[in-house]
């Protein structure tokens, strides 16, 4: 009888602690329709940081405020950005000077100008040729110096070279501009309008925005502080996009699948959430990959993320939740991409 007995509680601890099992696992198995899984709540942070540097001015929002998309939270001093735009602008216009000029050519007057002084070193060769001829007869019969000679041979020869250089002067002028001028004028033009396009964005950026909807997290700089570019101001905690991370069992992957329509409910809340999967780690985790035998192959879990369809505010980073995976009905919405927020 004590034998008897004693298989009787044997089997019933044995039911007991199988019951146990499953309750741990939260694994529905009747008709193996859903699974049930625990979880935390993942939500996207965003390090907020300006493209320029420079001195804080003010932040426009503090800790644990809501924000919407668009809105301003933070500035920087504008007044050495906006001297850069001056000078931007500055230099684009006398890029711009400069093309004209080499686009219109020289002017009327200035080709005037020009011939005029071509018929004066004209008339000052003319002048220094007569003064050569007469020095040449005087020379032969000693009537003047050697050096004077040399000195009015030198100056025919200057006259001669000063016409000629006027003279290039003129076809230069009524030629025009070169080509390559007009186009290397263009081409300084166009650099100086990128540079004040620059300018002008950057000064546009010393005014940080919230890229979507959220609460500011946290303030990392104060107004007054100096900052770089890409420093992070502060931490952004996006709304729109709510995550489940949950652990699938390697017995229950072949059920799970991106789409699979899940509900999830909170303890803080009596309400359920909808969702779905949408994405399951293509790697094993806590177990070796190196570990092979049966036994141990069913300790395997496999990362899965929960996307939230209709998250509220409730739902606070690192929450505790339970996960009802439907895998009786899987709708397979796996053709949602990975950039929707799966």
């Amino acid at each position: 009888m004590k034998k008897i007995v004693a298989l009787a509680l044997l089997i019933a601890v044995a039911v007991c602690a199988f019951y146990g099992y499953n309750q741990i696992h939260k694994k529905d198995k009747v008709g193996e329709k859903s699974l049930s899984y625990y979880g935390s709540v993942e939500i996207r942070r965003v390090n907020l940081s300006f493209r320029v540097g420079g001195r804080i001015a003010e932040i426009l929002a503090e800790e644990g405020e809501p924000l919407t998309k668009g809105q301003v939270f933070a500035r920087l001093d504008r007044a050495p950005l906006d001297v850069e735009v001056a000078a931007a602008q500055a230099a684009r216009d006398q890029a711009a000077a400069t093309l004209e000029r080499a686009e219109n050519g020289p002017r009327k007057q200035e080709i005037e100008e020009a011939r005029a002084l071509v018929e004066e070193y004209r008339a000052t060769l003319a002048l220094a040729e007569a003064e050569l001829e007469r020095n040449q007869g005087l020379i032969g019969k000693n009537a003047v110096s050697r050096s004077l000679y040399d000195a009015s041979l030198s100056q025919r020869d200057v006259a001669k070279a000063r016409l000629a250089r006027a003279e290039a002067t003129v076809d230069l002028l009524v030629e025009g501009t070169r080509r390559e001028d007009v186009e290397a004028a263009r081409a300084a033009l166009a650099q100086a309008e990128a540079a004040l396009e620059k300018a002008k964005i950057a000064a546009s950026d010393s005014e940080l925005v919230s890229p979507n909807d959220g609460i500011l997290l946290t303030r990392v700089v104060e107004p007054g502080a100096m900052t770089t570019a890409g420093q992070t101001v502060a931490t952004l905690s996006v709304r729109d996009v709510v995550w489940v991370y949950v652990f699938i069992e390697e017995p229950d992957l072949g059920k799970v699948a991106p789409g699979t329509p899940v509900e999830i409910r909170a303890d803080f809340s009596d309400r359920v959430y909808n969702g779905h999967i949408g994405y399951v780690s293509p790697e094993a985790e806590f177990t070796p990959k190196t570990v092979e035998t049966p036994n141990l192959r069913t300790n395997l879990v496999y990362r899965a993320r929960v996307v939230v369809e209709n998250p509220d505010q409730e739902l606070r980073q690192g929450a505790p939740v339970d996960v009802k995976i439907s895998v009786g009905s899987n709708s397979n919405r796996a053709e949602e991409s990975e950039d929707s927020g799966e």
